[in-house]
């Protein structure tokens, strides 16, 4: 009896997931270029960016590398550049490329961060919101809907404006990136609780929750075990938009001086550094991070797309 329990238990999710590893998703990679040629652009951009200190050719953190006097050289291919800086310099005479590669690293370390913060509530908070129902659910949603109504801008206003009047704006330096992830984090909860929540009300009524019921199972371990991983297709798919739309929020938030210092270098603080300098002549210092940063988003969101489109049940054609 307990054998007959067990596989009635885990029977939907074994299937689900037995069809998802056996059908049409490899298939589809295979099939598609655009799909293969972002992953492989998001790869190299993720190694280069993670092995930033042993392929950069300087260290910007290093004061003893940087020389003043090489500032604003223009990369290799104008005229005028210095074969040691391949990408040129910025204001502050550091190797643009160095700093691009550090500045890579920490915008997907707070994009990565932020979306797993963003992921830990909002499906915790969807999960209970759509399987317990009742004044749970109307106060989880009532508390989305006052979160989705303060930006991304303005919690960071409030949240850094605190912090540096508490502590000052060197600690806020210091801590510059976990306050970022927590900023991003906190402000874009919302989406993945509402998706979640979706799924749960669809899952809770089907005949394989009614058993687990029925076996006494917890609702903890209804939730956890049997109904969150038959909520995981739309997960994936919102965390690789989320994970592009935090880049973006890193990179304005630091273009309008509420993000990374100048002297900590993310895409979007590089973007801000040389934003000055385009009427002076010296466009790479913000084109070259930009187009970086354009880059990095624009494969995420196209892997994101075809996550979407391979997922959806509704588009499969057998």
């Amino acid at each position: 009896m307990t054998t007959t329990n067990s596989s009635m238990d885990v029977a939907p999710v074994a299937s689900r997931w037995s069809r998802f590893r056996g059908s049409y998703l490899l298939y589809s990679f295979k099939r598609d270029p655009i799909a293969q040629l972002s992953l492989l652009v998001f790869i190299v951009l993720v190694g280069v960016a993670v092995l930033a200190p042993w392929l950069a050719p300087m260290d910007p953190y290093d004061l003893a590398q940087i020389d003043i006097l090489a500032s604003e050289l223009p990369p290799f291919w104008v005229d005028g550049s210095d074969p040691a800086y391949l990408m040129g310099t910025d204001a502050q005479g550091r190797d643009l490329l160095s700093t691009i590669l550090y500045g890579a690293r920490v915008s997907l370390i707070i994009g990565f961060g932020a979306v797993a913060l963003q992921a830990l509530l909002g499906v915790s908070f969807g999960l209970l919101a759509g399987y317990l129902g009742g004044r749970v659910d109307a106060f989880l949603m009532r508390l989305a809907d006052i979160q989705l109504s303060f930006s991304t801008l303005m919690v960071a206003i409030v949240v850094g404006a605190l912090v540096k009047a508490v502590f000052g704006g060197a600690t806020y330096s210091d801590f510059a990136v976990p306050l970022l992830v927590l900023i991003i984090g906190l402000a874009e909860w919302p989406q993945y609780a509402r998706t979640v929540r979706a799924s749960v009300l669809a899952e809770r009524s089907k005949e394989y929750v009614d058993a687990a019921r029925v076996m006494g199972f917890t609702s903890r371990r209804i939730m956890f075990r049997h109904i969150l991983p038959n909520t995981l297709s739309p997960i994936f798919v919102i965390s690789t938009v989320q994970v592009a739309n935090a880049i973006i929020s890193e990179a304005a938030l630091s273009f309008l001086g509420l993000g990374m210092p100048e002297t900590h270098p993310s895409l979007g603080s590089l973007i801000k550094s040389g934003f000055d300098y385009i009427q002076s002549g010296s466009w790479w210092i913000t084109l070259i991070p930009g187009a970086m940063l354009v880059i990095l988003v624009l494969v995420i969101n196209l892997l994101g797309d075809w996550l979407r489109d391979v997922l959806n049940p509704r588009l499969y054609k057998g």
